[in-house]
């Protein structure tokens, strides 16, 4: 997957889950279907918009958690630091 689809599916990842939200609500209103019956798709729609997003969520999370357990790792990465200024 490219870097413009990963965008695209981030883009549209609010959008999805409120319109998924709105339509599991309506049909508790005006079918016999209740939210107690049918919140299980609420949880499909957001596992397929992970597995759409990719892998590089995770890589990224990743190289932030390293560069706050390990500030010395990145020269000029970490709490208070300030780029081309050596520590």
């Amino acid at each position: 997957m490219n870097e413009q689809s990963q965008i695209l599916v981030r883009a549209v990842r609010g959008p999805v889950i409120l319109i998924t939200v709105g339509v599991l609500f309506a049909f508790d209103k005006f079918t016999e279907f209740r939210f107690s019956q049918s919140w299980p798709v609420l949880l499909i729609v957001l596992g397929l918009l992970r597995l759409a997003g990719g892998g590089r969520s995770r890589r990224r999370r990743d190289e932030i958690v390293d560069t706050v357990v390990n500030p010395g790792a990145n020269p000029g990465a970490g709490p208070g630091a300030r780029p081309g200024v050596p520590q």
